[in-house]
């Protein structure tokens, strides 16, 4: 293994963007680089620009984040906001910028649906929880089953193009 700088880490994600259907890629540069993050955006415009470690679920940082371009959707973690009012706040701060917004659950979670209903409520047309392989992943899935059930349709279905 090798160490790659921004630039050439930029060019090798570009490239696989280009070669293969990749349609989202979350934190393309390190966390205190959004200059990175807009180049990235620029040379593969056909794929979302997610920022995590970059906005930290924190209104503000998503606003500067999408202002300096360098995302053009963001990860909404309720438990790393602190407060629910936080995390709305960081929902809202997307929806204002013109970010798309995905809930997503955190590692080390629990079998709580919360952030299913949390994610349909606020509108959020995706949520992260993972795939199917762990109890409290499937947990997550089976309860927006269940709300999908009791809304008569399916409460995320945005396409992501």
């Amino acid at each position: 293994a090798s160490d790659l700088d921004a630039g050439t880490w930029i060019e090798l994600l570009v490239s696989w963007c280009k070669r293969y259907p990749i349609r989202l890629v979350e934190d393309p540069a390190d966390e205190h680089d959004a200059a990175a993050y807009a180049r990235f955006r620029q040379l593969a415009p056909g794929c979302r620009v997610v920022g995590d470690d970059l906005v930290v679920t924190s209104a503000r940082r998503i606003r500067d984040a999408a202002e300096a371009r360098a995302i053009d959707a963001a990860l909404i973690k309720p438990n790393q906001a602190g407060t629910l009012t936080e995390a709305k706040a960081a929902l809202d701060a997307c929806l204002e910028s013109g970010v798309f917004p995905i809930v997503s659950a955190r590692s080390g979670e629990t079998e709580d649906v919360t952030i299913a209903h949390l994610a349909v409520g606020w509108g959020a047309p995706m949520i992260k929880v993972g795939s199917m392989t762990r109890g409290e992943r499937t947990a997550k899935w089976n309860e927006l089953l269940r709300i999908s059930e009791d809304l008569g349709n399916p409460p995320l279905a945005t396409p992501l193009h």
